[in-house]
């Protein structure tokens, strides 16, 4: 068996379309900015991806970045700054922070009804209460690929390896919910007999940020395997799947790179759209 290849470029491209034409029709600027902190070469990299896919779509793009010197309340000061600006529509804080930047203080300071992450506690409350909320862009990119793909949740038994806040915790309440109607397993690296519980999975999502971790033998013959990991190594790009042997076993399968990755800033902008339609009703 050779498993289908779920491209998520295809997927972001399609979403990233929607995303212009509805930019297109809003009335006034819709601006995303984004907060930046110290020398994190990844960091750097994914920012100005971001700003570029913005500019792409038609979005106002807003830049703020602050040297690894800066205080908590430089930080902070900044972001109070986009929540008052009205041009900003959705406003991203680039994570990690540097060592001695309490992120969960800054997060928390972004204005809930401008969180393009979906990663303010009121948002992710209302994520575990079933109520309308934007959600985490990278659980949100999973699921737009399972859809566009046609690939069901209803009853499968869905594993998630990896507890994480920006993906595990979220996705597994976001497979579960009304809809999804999954059944979730919420797993780790420190789960006893994780490859028993893998080799169970329908579908299967590694984001637990060890490389290669679940390989051919840690998956069910047929099943969905999503491969959230990114380390980079000196030949490039490595995800937390052994691709060249889960290929020959799994049903359907997300290349590293390729996969998850591009859906993450295709929901940001997607994200920023729903905040811009959200302001419009509160009006």
């Amino acid at each position: 068996m050779t498993a289908r290849i779920l491209s998520g470029v295809e997927v972001a491209a399609a979403l990233r379309a929607e995303v212009s034409a509805a930019v297109a029709a809003h009335t006034g600027a819709m601006g995303l900015a984004t907060v930046l902190v110290g020398d994190d070469p990844a960091s750097h990299v994914y920012v100005s991806l971001k700003h570029a896919a913005a500019v792409a779509a038609g979005m106002v793009s807003i830049d703020r970045r602050l040297p690894a010197t800066a205080t908590q309340a430089e930080v902070e000061a900044v972001v109070d700054e986009l929540n008052a600006d009205p041009d900003v529509v959705g406003m991203i804080v680039q994570l990690p922070l540097p060592d001695g930047i309490d992120g969960d203080r800054v997060v928390e300071r972004v204005d809930p009804g401008k969180d393009a992450d979906g990663l303010h506690p009121l948002n992710l409350g209302r994520l575990v209460l079933g109520r309308p909320t934007v959600t985490p862009a990278t659980p949100t990119g999973i699921l737009r690929i399972l859809d566009h793909y046609h690939i069901a949740t209803v009853g499968a038994l869905a594993v998630v390896v990896g507890r994480s806040f920006l993906v595990g915790r979220p996705l597994a309440l976001m497979l579960g919910a009304r809809g999804a109607d999954a059944t979730v397993v919420q797993a780790h690296s420190r789960t006893a007999g994780l490859a028993d519980l893998t080799r169970s999975a329908d579908l299967l999502v590694v984001a637990a940020g060890t490389p290669r971790l679940i390989g051919g033998g840690d998956v069910k013959p047929g099943a969905t395997v999503i491969d959230v990991g990114t380390t980079r190594t000196e030949s490039g790009l490595v995800g937390d799947v052994d691709f060249a042997s889960v290929v020959e076993v799994a049903g359907a399968v997300t290349p590293v790179p390729g996969g998850v990755g591009p859906m993450t800033i295709a929901s940001l902008l997607a994200n920023t759209v729903s905040l811009a339609r959200q302001r419009r009703g509160s009006r």
